[in-house]
């Protein structure tokens, strides 16, 4: 999914002529730590609640303080995995969208991308879960689906991680089915190892959990 697809409508950009004071009750109102700040059409940074809190005036302008704000920012047609990396490295919660022409669009929140990638994996689905250890050279996606489908089943998501130390990948498969009997006896005929398997719904239940102490706590 690109970017242009996430930008949120909740949340607005500052002006420059707007108050710190109004900034922080925005942050507060909109559950952000960050909110991008606009001259015109011209995108000209994100600025943090750590820095509004430091100006000696609450009534003065942001264009007054005279900070130095951060500018992250992707092009509209860039990846969701991109937003997410820049708010990583950045350990901020919102970026800013520019056009081709590099014109301000919007921004996305790293709680709207959160509520995208848990909609990728599958995480609210009913199913059940494999993991499987298979070396580098012999991992083929295309074989692990055809012998998922050959069972009369769908792969939902699938995350793959070296395992440390070795030249191995861990693969776990979400799969459409709490009954996985058959699938992992055809994984056995073909030799492959078996890390793991949830077949009950305790499994999907964790990750909801998760999923959802996660979005609670980005909008703290």
């Amino acid at each position: 999914m690109i970017i242009s697809q996430l930008i949120s409508d909740d949340v607005p950009p500052l002006k420059t002529n707007d108050s710190a004071d109004k900034a922080l009750r925005w942050m507060e109102e909109f559950k952000v730590s960050w909110l991008p700040v606009v001259n015109g059409d011209e995108f000209v940074g994100i600025i943090s609640e750590a820095e509004l809190f430091e100006l000696d005036a609450a009534d003065s302008t942001i264009g007054e303080s005279q900070l130095q704000l951060l500018r992250p920012m992707l092009l509209a047609n860039q990846h969701a995995y991109d937003a997410l990396k820049l708010m990583a490295q950045l350990n901020v919660d919102v970026i800013g969208v520019l056009d081709e022409r590099g014109k301000y669009k919007g921004a996305v929140t790293l709680r709207k991308i959160a509520e995208h990638l848990s909609k990728m994996a599958a995480i609210r689905e009913p199913g059940g879960i494999i993991v499987l250890e298979v070396n580098n050279v012999d991992y083929s996606l295309a074989q692990i689906a055809q012998i998922v489908e050959g069972n009369d089943a769908k792969i939902l998501s699938t995350y793959v991680s070296g395992v440390p130390g070795t030249n191995k990948v861990e693969v776990t498969l979400k799969i459409n089915r709490e009954d996985l009997s058959r699938i992992l006896q055809t994984f056995s005929r073909y030799n492959y190892v078996v890390k793991g398997t949830f077949h009950q719904s305790a499994y999907e239940e964790d990750l909801r959990e998760r999923y959802d102490e996660f979005m609670n706590y980005i909008r703290i």
